[in-house]
């Protein structure tokens, strides 16, 4: 995607032919872009750079959503805490009218005076006890509404913190949203800009990635999770690249690797980040099929080996998912899962 990614070998370095769909509104905010005076080779180098671009945007893009996801669960159980908080309020309330009226019937005369006037004074003295019990019970009711009313105006809080949030990482997402687009976009306008026979060679390039069986070697998973997380990753060879995706029907670089690794019953990070860190890292010289690959400094693109030095990955818009050279970005950091 990168400018570095220039091997003939793999295919991955020139880019793709780009059968992406973009918003009209982006498109048409970046407008058409005029014939590059500069020589075409700097044209494809431009449109690996925006891929790569592309790419990290759209990680920052899923590591926004997911965190959206996260914020909606917990704004929803902020939200149940407050209305359970506010029955339980309300059943209190109810009580200490029913206590309060309790006491009224009981007599609320000043105790001293009642004693002179009542006709029974032992018969007096026993409601009086009664009296001071319904008392002391109601101050203890009073403590709990009070306590309650404190707790719902705690939760209240969280919960409107909580929905502060979720504000803010719905407009990361759209942010992130329109700069893939504009990334894309611009990639595609620079592949129009080119001569017919030259954007020709260059899709025949882009498309050079196997998408058949190569020789994977004798090499076996490391576990039997990771071997359900290579069949499943080979059962989407051919599937597009949709940025953002995580299958069945397309995938981005990192959404290939948490769906595939889902079919095995495990739980991956969504973004190529969260997945370098996803489990034990080991030598390039020592990875075995079903092994997450990361690449560049930051992780922003992501692939599983799958034996004899090659890779099975969502390359880019316009490329498939497909086998490529382990090799194919310099820089490969290797985790066992």
């Amino acid at each position: 995607m990168g400018s570095h990614r220039r091997q003939a070998a793999s295919g991955f370095d020139r880019g793709a032919a780009v059968a992406v769909s973009v918003l009209s509104a982006a498109a048409a905010a970046l407008g058409a872009l005029p014939a590059l005076a500069a020589p075409h080779d700097d044209t494809r180098a431009e449109v690996d750079r925006l891929y790569a671009q592309a790419e990290k945007a759209t990680e920052a893009y899923n590591k926004a959503a997911e965190r959206t996801d996260a914020l909606r669960e917990q704004v929803d159980a902020a939200q149940d805490r407050v209305a359970r908080q506010q029955e339980r309020i309300n059943s209190l309330r109810e009580a200490l009218g029913s206590l309060a009226g309790a006491q009224y019937r009981s007599g609320g005369l000043d105790p001293s005076v009642a004693l002179l006037f009542s006709d029974d004074p032992a018969d007096y003295l026993d409601k009086a006890s009664v009296l001071d019990r319904i008392s002391l019970h109601h101050a203890d009711k009073l403590a709990d509404l009070q306590e309650a009313m404190r707790e719902l105006a705690q939760e209240r809080a969280e919960a409107t913190r909580d929905l502060g949030e979720l504000e803010k990482s719905r407009k990361a997402v759209a942010a992130h949203k329109r700069t893939v687009e504009q990334k894309l976009a611009k990639a595609r306008s620079l592949l129009n800009s080119l001569p017919d026979a030259d954007r020709a060679a260059y899709d025949r390039t882009s498309r050079s990635g196997r998408a058949d069986l190569p020789d994977l070697g004798a090499a076996e998973p490391a576990s039997g999770r990771a071997a359900a997380a290579v069949a499943a990753a080979r059962s989407a060879l051919g599937k597009p690249y949709v940025w953002g995706a995580a299958g069945p029907g397309g995938f981005d670089c990192s959404g290939l690797m948490h769906w595939s690794y889902a079919q095995a019953g495990v739980a991956l990070p969504r973004t190529s980040q969260g997945q370098r860190f996803a489990g034990r890292q080991v030598p390039l010289s020592q990875a075995r099929p079903g092994d997450l690959v990361t690449y560049r400094s930051d992780a922003s693109h992501v692939a599983m080996y799958m034996g004899n030095g090659q890779v099975i990955h969502a390359p880019y818009p316009g490329a498939p998912v497909r086998y490529d050279p382990v090799g194919m970005i310099p820089g490969a950091t290797v985790t066992r899962v």
